[in-house]
């Protein structure tokens, strides 16, 4: 092969690196010196790794001296870094060009210029510090963008203002005044922005080489030229003696008038403005000289999908279809994203079932990445996700950022448990004695009611909680104080502290930490690569967020994720030699023997467009800045070049987050030229097809070869440990579920209160009986004339906690207010009628049997009220549901039923004679429509006998050491809250015995 010379192309379907490498081996390896000395140019320093490696495999191991490899330093849009170690300064030639700001030091000044922004309403237009230090992120990519463009800051004075809302007239001057003040303040530091800086070497190096042309070959590989910059250097080397410019997946089969009609979502459109950069028509440029000239029919096929909207309907025209296009591609549409991650990790896995045979999935969607890699982990496999962990979501920085929400919300329950229970935490002690001393404080102290801010606040609830081992309470104690001790700094920060400030001090107190009795905190907290990420992050907070203003503790959380949003680890050495997962990025200009593309849906891939918070697209459209969809193109062609891979396995989710998803539209197009329509399982393709058994294997896999669950639970407990004694509401338990009963009497097992547990319906319902309580206590006769006024200052103190929020006062107050009006009504009548409360909160007891059988029945009657004739009527106050007619009819609602036969034939505290008969009633005091309801129940005295008699079988049943306490034995009467569910595993056997 002769030395390459001008513009070649190397087709989607063959490995760009491998033939790259192939080619200039054959072209310079017979001379081992002009090799050496050739400088091969590569889009990134990722494309520079993949030619070396290409490079080892095309020499099969043997030593090589290798050309010269620079990245050329573009700027993706889908990358937040910038290369700015440009040619120049790489060959060791002297260039005139100021250094770069650093990027968080950018970001510092510009937060400082969005802060003083003023909205048309005149309020900021960020309300804290991290909302404005991502808006000031958005304002540098304008930046950048406007740099790459070419676009100077003066032509935002050219946009007509007045022809745009108030909202973007007031954006247009803010960006006119940054447009204005952002060359001075680079100035005065002596720097420029990144990207000018690279736009400035890129130009010298081209005006260099054509003064004066190298003599050595020089090969730009691998950029499809979407820059000015980078056109500028590729239009330079392609005309150099010893130049080649080899540009990847140029389509050379669409036809003329659709390649003139290409947008910017189009692949191919980058490639279109770079050929006319280089005065080329497409079919000038030749194939790389080693590969065949010759359209695969896979090629053919993209071309036919991808073709512009305009000329979409050339469908008709074209050569039919080639059965042989989709050979190698098989689709699988899945339900979830967990099914999709199963099948991807299925195909991994069977393609190292062939030697040699390499794989890699390709999506952006880095959730699905995560899950193959999990679920590949089933058979022992390791692999990394190259495009790496969120820094944010790895150990140190997730630690990081536990700390910061611990300091910001004074050590609430939920946030300082997370924080002792992450790995990392050492305070100073063994791990196991933390862990310990973690369980008890979160068992023993922190359950319930959230606690008042502070670590004294703690302290205190630690003093009064019920701790039994007095090891224990000293062990608590010493936990905290070491935490005092340790949070000292921050904690003496007030709001006028820097932010800069701030986070130092969070680092420092996260090293001291995670030390624990015989580690370092710094040898714990910064090792490793995600370790030693977060350490250069802090490094450079600390030296360049110096213009940050002052924040307080509550910023710290959100500032640190939004300085945390876009870094990322990468795996240093690929974690499997022949399995991979890359994002379309990390995957360009590479190929596998199999590629999964997963994640084929709208909004993932092509991902969803924006244009940002600072320009509209009129805006945009005047300033000469391209659309957003440019992002689909470069999408686009990330696309077409893994659709070239040998094997193609497409992969989308039917339902993402629980929400139905569309599909990607070069599927849709794929859908609509092969003529499948999805309502119609006939007109399914081949490659469709394909798929099935890929479901039916993903599907299979966890699917066990015999449903046999385990039986419904069947506890029979020797007899002295069964309960001889209950309340109402233990029978109405044990009645509606007897395995609760038993979990709760016998094996005395309760559920913990929630952490910051929310006042909630069971304490609104305390509080109103306690407020009616108080009322009628201190008014036994007649009523004030202002009985309404005084129910209502009654209810003020008693719901003065639940009150405390204005949206709860707002909604439950004025339902207070109708009850109170409600009662006071019902309490005149009653009176007049001759009715008056006996006793309220009255207990009695019923003991039915004798000897070793005898069972006692325990209640608290909310009020009972004495009628003429010495009758009572016992109230029971309901703020929720009442019991239905069917429900007593059954006698699964036994507590009012047993308190009328507490009363009848028992013992009650209640300065009264037996009464010679009892009515019930609920009075449902809910606040709604009139304020209340009163509901009688009917012929209550027959339901109470009934009642008594059920409840001596039940005892005489029970007394059967073979009588289980079975959960739910009727499931239609099952208790409304049940703590006890998942120990019952009634989703398990209530389907015993059905057809799977």
């Amino acid at each position: 092969m002769a030395a390459p010379r001008g513009v070649y192309t190397v087709p989607p379907d063959v490995g760009f690196v491998d033939a790259l490498a192939h080619g200039l081996l054959e072209a310079y390896g017979a001379d081992p010196l002009t090799f050496a000395d050739a400088l091969v140019l590569l889009p990134t320093r990722r494309a520079v790794r993949a030619l070396r490696e290409a490079f080892l495999r095309a020499s099969d191991g043997r030593p090589l001296l290798l050309p010269r490899l620079r990245p050329i330093g573009d700027v993706d849009e889908d990358d937040e870094s910038v290369t700015v170690t440009a040619l120049g300064e790489a060959s060791g030639e002297s260039v005139a060009v100021p250094p770069a700001i650093e990027a968080l030091q950018r970001d510092a000044l510009l937060t400082r210029l969005v802060l003083a922004f003023r909205g048309s309403d005149g309020q900021p237009i960020a309300t804290s510090l991290a909302q404005a230090l991502g808006l000031a992120r958005e304002l540098g990519r304008l930046i950048d963008e406007l740099w790459i463009e070419g676009v100077p800051f003066d032509r935002l004075t050219d946009v007509v203002a007045a022809n745009f809302a108030e909202h973007w007239q007031h954006t247009l001057a803010f960006l006119r005044i940054v447009g204005e003040h952002w060359p001075a303040i680079l100035a005065e530091r002596g720097c420029i922005d990144a990207v000018d800086r690279r736009n400035r070497l890129l130009r010298q190096q081209a005006a260099r080489w054509r003064a004066a042309p190298p003599h050595h070959p020089v090969i730009a590989a691998g950029s499809t030229g979407t820059q000015p910059a980078t056109r500028e250097l590729l239009t330079a080397v392609a005309a150099l003696p010893s130049g080649c410019v080899v540009l990847p997946g140029l389509d050379q089969v669409l036809d003329d008038v659709s390649w003139h009609a290409l947008d910017a979502s189009h692949p191919q459109a980058g490639l279109r403005e770079l050929l006319t950069a280089l005065n080329l028509e497409r079919a000038a440029v030749p194939v790389w000289p080693i590969v065949s000239a010759r359209a695969a029919p896979a090629q053919r096929l993209l071309s036919t999908i991808m073709r512009p909207a305009e000329t979409s309907e050339g469908w008709s025209e074209d050569e039919p279809l080639d059965p042989a296009a989709l050979e190698h591609v098989v689709r699988v549409d899945c339900t979830t994203t967990h099914h999709e991650a199963v099948v991807a990790a299925l195909a991994l896995r069977e393609a190292l079932e062939t030697p040699r045979r390499t794989a890699a999935l390709v999506t952006p969607d880095r959730d699905l990445a995560r899950r193959v890699a999990i679920e590949l982990q089933r058979w022992g496999i390791t692999i990394d996700d190259s495009a790496g962990t969120e820094l944010a979501q790895t150990p140190p920085g997730a630690f990081m950022r536990l700390l910061a929400r611990a300091l910001a919300s004074s050590f609430a329950p939920v946030d300082l448990l997370a924080l002792l229970k992450h790995p990392l935490a050492g305070f100073g002690v063994a791990r196991s004695a933390l862990l310990r001393a973690t369980r008890r404080l979160d068992r023993q102290v922190l359950r319930g009611p959230k606690p008042d801010a502070g670590l004294d606040a703690l302290l205190r609830r630690i003093a009064d909680a019920r701790i039994t081992a007095p090891e224990d309470r000293v062990a608590l104690e010493g936990l905290v104080d070491r935490l005092q001790r340790l949070v000292a700094q921050p904690l003496a920060l007030d709001d006028a502290t820097p932010a800069a400030q701030w986070l130092d001090a969070l680092a420092r107190v996260a090293e001291a930490i995670a030390a624990t009795d015989v580690t370092d905190g710094a040898q714990r907290l910064w090792r490793g690569d995600a370790g030693e990420a977060l350490a250069m992050a802090v490094l450079d907070w600390r030296r360049h967020l110096q213009d940050l203003p002052p924040m307080a503790a509550g910023d710290l959380p959100p500032l640190l994720d939004t300085l945390l949003a876009g870094a990322v680890v990468r795996p240093r050495h690929g974690a499997h030699p022949r399995l991979a997962i890359l994002g379309p990025l990390e995957a360009r200009l590479q190929h596998a023997d199999l590629v999964v593309l997963g994640g084929l849906n709208e909004g993932t891939w092509p991902p969803a467009v924006d244009t940002g918070p600072w320009l509209n697209r009129p805006m945009r459209a005047a300033l000469g800045l391209p659309q957003p969809e440019r992002r689909v193109g470069l999408a686009s062609h990330d696309f077409a070049q893994a659709f070239g891979a040998p094997g193609v396995l497409i992969t989308r989710a039917g339902r993402v987050g629980g929400a139905p998803t569309v599909p990607s539209r070069w599927l849709a197009r794929l859908d609509a030229l092969l003529g499948y329509r999805h309502d119609a399982p006939a007109t399914r393709p081949a490659y469709l097809r394909r798929g099935d058994a890929r479901v039916d294997w993903a599907e299979a896999l966890d699917q066990p070869a015999a449903y046999a669950p385990w039986p419904q639970p069947q506890p029979r407990p020797p007899l002295q440990a069964r309960p001889r004694e209950l309340s109402v509401s233990g029978v109405e338990q044990w009645r509606r579920d007897p395995y609760g009963l038993y979990a709760r009497r016998i094996l005395r097992l309760e559920p913990l209160d929630p952490l910051e547990a929310k006042l909630g319906a069971a304490d609104r319902g305390s509080a109103l009986h306690a407020a009616l309580e108080k009322f009628l206590a201190r008014h036994p006769d007649a009523l004030p004339a202002d009985a309404v006024g005084q129910l209502l200052a009654i209810g003020e103190e008693e719901l003065a906690e639940l009150l405390k929020s204005p949206a709860e006062r707002a909604f439950w107050w004025s339902r207070f207010e109708r009850l109170a009006g409600w009662i006071v009504r019902q309490e005149r009548a009653r009176r007049a009628a001759g009715l008056r409360t006996l006793a309220q909160e009255v207990k009695g007891s019923l003991t039915i049997g004798r000897g070793d059988g005898a069972f006692t029945v325990t209640a608290r009657a909310d009020r009972i009220d004495l009628l003429p004739g010495n009758l009572w009527e016992i109230i029971d106050y309901k703020t929720g549901r009442v019991p239905q007619p069917r429900e007593l009819e059954a006698l699964f609602a036994p507590q009012l039923l047993l308190e009328s036969a507490i009363a009848r034939f028992g013992s009650v505290e209640a300065a009264a004679p037996r009464p010679e008969a009892v009515e019930l009633s609920y009075w449902q005091i809910h606040g709604r429509d009139e304020g209340g309801k009163i509901v009688v129940i009917k012929d209550s005295a027959a339901l109470a006998d009934r009642m008594l008699a059920l409840l001596q079988q039940m005892v005489d049943r029970y007394d059967d050491v073979e009588k289980s306490y079975a959960p739910l034995p009727w499931p239609e009467f099952g208790p409304f809250f049940n703590d006890y569910r998942h120990l019952e595993r009634v989703a398990e056997w209530s389907t015993e015995g059905e057809d799977t």
